[in-house]
């Protein structure tokens, strides 16, 4: 117990105590135990990251430089926006209920079942239109295999129910990780949790470990910051304990796990933690040696500085995330890395009121990944801010992009 814990627990209660909050209804209020405000007010409990700082300043309906005036000044939140139609909903209703109701009664193959071959060359396709940021035709094609597969693992032959279930499993990661791009969150953590359940009945525990990585991003999107760091955290401990003379593939997950880890670190304004994971997951990067799509994952050096523009912006180190950016050679990348790339660049340009380059970078990003630009919560705020700046000096181009990401007004 540190003097400085102490006195930010005094605070807390002085406060909760001017708000006439029993510490059960502070707790209540923010989602938490009375033990752990108990804990917190005594200085047992430590507070240092920024989404649990801001938890307790809004159930105490105050700013989080009040409860600590230390605290770094969070990113202020958009205005609202109104919600896009979503490519996805044809697979969230897909994913709604149990997956294969048809065969519980009646669990035999029909005659028109799938080969595995044929169902192997639809997930492909479905990983080809995932990395490419189709999620209209993902979800469209997703609407007829997902069915097909969750039958077959259900009715076809003992020898091939573990290579059915591995690629529903990779299906399902697939779903997720289009959902996380889509801010559908909640859908992102179901599409995860049946993609671990998958890869185990496949006997693929990497695959576990993949699933795992979607899993923590869903809980990301929620703002469930400790429950993504447990979940990575937990499966980089274990990784690590098998990873001193490791195979590829086990490097390419163990490496994206911490890329998450350095993502929850930013989100809760842990600076130096972010760079941290980060550098962890450059050494990783450099043990493989090369740009890799395990699982697709698509983990090596290459993403690993995508991914630390990324944390730059959200930490808001603007020329940082731009030096590092001029660096990259994305070129051998997915569309939708390109485009996350292009679109950090504009997000960081906007930082520091480069209109222009702003603009060009999203307008780039738009052609790559049409469908992700205009979904994308931080990128839509972007450019309606851009156009809140500019004003009625707003040129033609801004206001078109504005207007198809339904950021106008």
């Amino acid at each position: 117990m540190t003097e400085e814990s102490r006195a930010f627990g005094a605070r807390v209660a002085q406060l909760r105590r001017q708000r006439g909050l029993k510490q059960d209804e502070l707790a209540a209020a923010i989602g938490r135990t009375a033990s752990w405000v108990s804990q917190v007010e005594r200085g047992v409990q430590p507070v240092v990251r920024l989404d649990v700082l801001q938890l307790l300043a809004d159930g105490l309906g105050v700013s989080v430089q009040v409860l600590k005036p230390e605290a770094p000044q969070a990113t202020p939140v958009p205005p609202a926006v109104e919600e896009q139609p979503n490519d996805l909903d044809e697979a969230r209703l897909l994913i709604s209920g149990h997956p294969a109701l048809g065969v519980l009664l009646a669990p035999v193959p029909t005659s028109e079942q799938p080969t595995v071959e044929e169902l192997t060359a639809a997930v492909e396709d479905v990983w080809e239109l995932t990395h490419a940021a189709r999620f209209s035709e993902l979800s469209a094609l997703l609407g007829r295999v997902l069915p097909r597969l969750e039958r077959a693992v259900r009715t076809a032959s003992p020898k091939d129910r573990p290579e059915l279930a591995g690629l529903l499993s990779q299906s399902y990661q697939a779903l997720a990780a289009a959902f996380v791009r889509q801010d559908e969150a909640d859908a992102a953590w179901l599409a995860a949790d049946r993609s671990i359940r998958a890869a185990e009945q496949a006997g693929r525990p990497l695959y576990v470990f993949a699933g795992i990585f979607r899993l923590a991003q869903a809980f990301v999107r929620l703002k469930r910051l400790d429950q993504a760091e447990h979940a990575a955290s937990s499966a980089v401990a274990v990784l690590n304990q098998h990873a001193e003379d490791a195979e590829p593939e086990l490097l390419s997950v163990l490496g994206s796990l911490h890329l998450v880890l350095a993502l929850i670190a930013a989100r809760g304004g842990q600076r130096e933690e972010a760079r941290r994971q980060l550098n962890n997951a450059r050494q990783v990067a450099a043990r493989i040696g090369e740009d890799r799509n395990d699982f697709n994952l698509e983990f090596g050096p290459t993403n690993v500085e995508i991914q630390t523009v990324s944390t730059a912006v959200d930490l808001g180190d603007a020329g940082e995330a731009l030096d590092v950016a001029l660096g990259i050679d994305a070129s051998g990348s997915s569309p939708e890395r390109r485009s996350r790339l292009l679109m950090d660049m504009g997000r960081a340009h906007a930082q520091r009121r480069h209109a222009g380059e702003a603009l060009d970078c999203l307008l780039r990003a738009e052609e790559l990944a049409p469908e992700t630009v205009r979904t994308h919560v931080a990128t839509r705020a972007t450019i309606r801010e851009l156009v809140l700046v500019a004003g009625k000096t707003a040129s033609p181009e801004l206001l078109a992009l504005a207007e198809r990401c339904n950021s106008l007004g």
